[in-house]
């Protein structure tokens, strides 16, 4: 009888171990579930993160680029407009007194042909017929071998291919050596990257005859 009710005891004792560890085992393998991965909302917060931190340098350099292609395209139209200007403006004042027709109209300074104010001739102080024109986006000159405007040579472009001149007037007043107004002529410019709006400078400057417009 004794030895029965120890057998019962050993029993009981060793089916509440066995219990113990597999309840532990389970605890363990629950845990072990719950840590296997990441959460969705976990991986949409890391990710949020890590956009955040790299997006922002990323833009910031991208910003920087588009900011530094446009400054050099500011200046490389800066740097031809301020040439297609200077030469226009000495040109133009050191321009002669066409008195025979030749190259214009007798007795005037300026002339707009066939009152195009996109186009300018006058006759230049080598005495030789001189023209300037839009013509496809580009500021062009013309020059003839001598005074006669009927012999103006080729088309010489002065401005580079990937800049366009939208628009060029030449404007003119006290162009008539009879009127006692000294002459001169207002230039508006407009120039711009080629199919591109923006950016554009805009232009508008009056240069004056050297010589005096006085009666000879």
């Amino acid at each position: 009888m004794i030895r029965k009710k120890l057998i019962f005891q050993s029993e009981l004792i060793g089916r509440k171990k066995v219990g113990i560890i597999t309840l532990k085992l389970q605890k363990a393998s629950k845990i072990g579930m719950e840590n296997k991965g990441y959460t969705l909302i976990e991986v949409l917060v890391g990710v949020l993160l890590f956009t955040i931190i790299i997006g922002g340098p990323t833009g910031f350099f991208i910003s920087s680029v588009r900011s530094q292609r446009r400054i050099l395209l500011m200046n490389k139209m800066i740097n031809n407009t301020s040439y297609n200007l200077e030469y226009l403006s000495r040109t133009l004042r050191m321009a002669a007194k066409d008195l025979d027709g030749s190259c214009i109209s007798a007795k005037k300074n300026y002339e707009n042909p066939q009152n195009k104010e996109s186009v300018i001739r006058f006759l230049n102080y080598n005495n030789i017929c001189q023209e300037f024109s839009l013509s496809n986006g580009q500021l062009v000159e013309k020059k003839s071998t001598d005074n006669n405007e009927n012999n103006l040579g080729a088309p010489l472009s002065l401005t580079p291919e990937e800049l366009e001149i939208s628009q060029l007037k030449f404007i003119l007043s006290g162009e008539d050596q009879d009127d006692d107004l000294q002459p001169k002529v207002t230039i508006f410019l407009e120039i711009k990257k080629r199919g591109q709006a923006e950016p554009k400078i805009l232009i508008q400057t009056t240069v004056s005859q050297r010589n005096l417009d006085v009666s000879f």
